[in-house]
């Protein structure tokens, strides 16, 4: 199998190089939901919600309970509301889309979920497509679906594949198509995970932004497991070296015993000793979607 990782980090600071100076690597740091466990609590002081204490303190936040169920409208719009304008929210498309129908016909279910997640408003970040280990690369059903999507969605999208096949030529070649980013993931089996990949930008491009998103799910223990320190100083400086002009994204999914919100803490202060946290900027739609599909007049 021809392996096209090699070469994804060139791709991205050739494709930076050619971004303004002045643009800066965005940093958002967030946990798999705005759970705030009773060890952390002392950093998250104030009145409010939940959701309102964590966005006080941390960036952003990956919305994962959308992979289990559907939530309103109305739902995405009163979490919006109270996060301050800089907070971002990416969210994961349901697992009905990506694991039960396996990326097949996905369209009515693609517009029905976009409907609702677009009531964030500018706070949308990107959506999220974890597939199953067990799926393969299937060119003909990826490039539908991916192709499905993006006529309906203009914005940022990260793909987290867990089968070998997705890291080969033809698949990047397919999310660089489309404009998808594929996330870095730890753990996996798989080495090109480690490294970010898919589209990666294009400086001739000006209507959008590259995302790297970073996963980071817990080691050895998946969920569970906390990261050592040394762990996060490595991808702190790993992200502080990446070239101008995209969108970094840092979730931790090791929620099992509280570990992400904590870990997120160290990668913030680990960040902020490197170079200031910068808000992050929306990427701008092309065509003036606002995440419904485009019809033709």
């Amino acid at each position: 199998m021809a392996v096209a990782h090699a070469s994804d980090r060139l791709r991205y600071a050739a494709a930076m190089s050619g971004m303004p100076g002045s643009m800066r690597p965005l940093a958002v740091v967030g946990t798999a939901g705005w759970t705030i466990p009773r060890a952390a609590a002392a950093a998250f002081v104030g009145d409010g919600s939940h959701l309102q204490r964590y966005a006080r303190v941390l960036t952003g936040v990956e919305i994962n309970s959308s992979f289990y169920r559907r939530h309103a409208a109305a739902v995405y719009a009163r979490w919006a509301s109270s996060t301050p304008p800089h907070f971002r929210f990416s969210v994961k498309i349901p697992r009905a889309i990506t694991h039960d129908a396996a990326l097949g016909r996905p369209r009515l279910a693609l517009v029905a979920f976009l409907q609702d997640v677009t009531a964030l408003g500018d706070k949308l970040g990107p959506l999220l497509v974890q597939l199953p280990p067990s799926q393969a690369f299937d060119p003909r059903v990826a490039r539908r679906f991916f192709d499905t999507l993006r006529a309906c969605h203009d914005g940022a999208i990260v793909c987290e594949p867990r089968h070998p096949s997705w890291f080969d030529v033809q698949a990047s070649a397919l999310l660089v198509r489309v404009r998808v980013s594929r996330a870095v993931a730890d753990p996996s089996s798989i080495v090109a995970a480690a490294q970010p990949g898919g589209w990666l930008g294009n400086p001739a491009d000006g209507a959008s932004r590259p995302v790297i998103y970073y996963r980071l799910h817990g080691s050895p223990r998946m969920y569970w497991s906390r990261y050592p320190p040394e762990r996060i100083d490595r991808w702190a400086a790993e992200i502080a070296d990446l070239p101008a002009g995209g969108d970094v994204w840092c979730m931790f999914d090791n929620t099992a015993t509280g570990s992400a919100i904590e870990n997120a803490l160290e990668m913030q202060q680990a960040l902020s000793a490197r170079r200031p946290l910068t808000p992050l900027r929306r990427s701008s739609p092309r065509n003036g979607s606002t995440g419904q599909p485009r019809t033709k007049s």
